[in-house]
């Protein structure tokens, strides 16, 4: 598919937040969609349809309501990037809210400072090399309870993070460590944004498991 084509698809400012909206990897409807990028219903659907069309978005029929969501982690990826070059000035100074800076989700992973130093703590310890465990990290991660099921889809990857500037953990490896936290209640959704907070248990377990301090 053509590039250019591409880009069109997701410079359209309406567009754009639409899709930017779809990184907490959660479904939502035309009518809510519409409110998030402030058009009316039916330009909405018309945005969607050329966002389906150009493979950024899938749509799910549920009783009455269709559902949008990003048709995979590699749109999320592009985003993701497309952020960090909007957003870069000569000198880098973060200017994300402190809130989605600290944690938030990128799709199905972790992201913002705690994803970030996650990834280099698993690296710095030996448990990940190359984007691969180590027969020490998978061990380790095995004691923890966690657990990957073999698939098509990457292990591991470098997925950069629009407000640190540095790679955080993609792929299915950063989707089990988000469910795990999820699961384990050290971390927990926002309602109204991709936001996560850390809980009390998160901030000793992290400290604890992987040496991860707050302030």
């Amino acid at each position: 598919m053509d590039v250019a084509i591409v880009a069109a698809a997701i410079g359209e400012p309406a567009r754009a937040r639409m899709l930017l909206s779809l990184l907490d990897g959660r479904a939502r409807t035309s009518t809510e969609l519409a409110a998030i990028a402030e058009i009316s219903p039916s330009t909405a659907s018309v945005h969607l349809g050329r966002l389906a069309d150009n493979k950024l978005v899938r749509v799910a029929k549920q009783g009455k309501c269709r559902y949008y969501a990003l048709e995979g982690e590699h749109v999320a990826t592009a985003l993701e990037a497309l952020c960090v070059v909007a957003h870069a000035p000569k000198k880098f100074t973060p200017t994300t809210p402190e809130r989605l800076r600290l944690a938030r989700t990128c799709y199905d992973h972790l992201a913002g400072t705690v994803g970030v130093l996650l990834r280099e703590r698993l690296q710095s310890t030996g448990w990940l090399r190359d984007y691969e465990l180590t027969d020490a990290g998978r061990k380790n991660l095995d004691a923890l309870g966690l657990h990957i099921e073999p698939s098509r889809r990457r292990f591991a990857y470098a997925c950069l993070d629009w407000s640190e500037r540095r790679p955080h953990i993609g792929g299915a490896l950063g989707a089990s460590l988000l469910n795990l936290m999820l699961q384990r209640r050290w971390l927990a959704r926002d309602a109204d944004s991709r936001a996560l907070t850390i809980t009390r248990a998160g901030s000793r377990e992290l400290h604890s498991r992987f040496g991860i301090t707050f302030d």
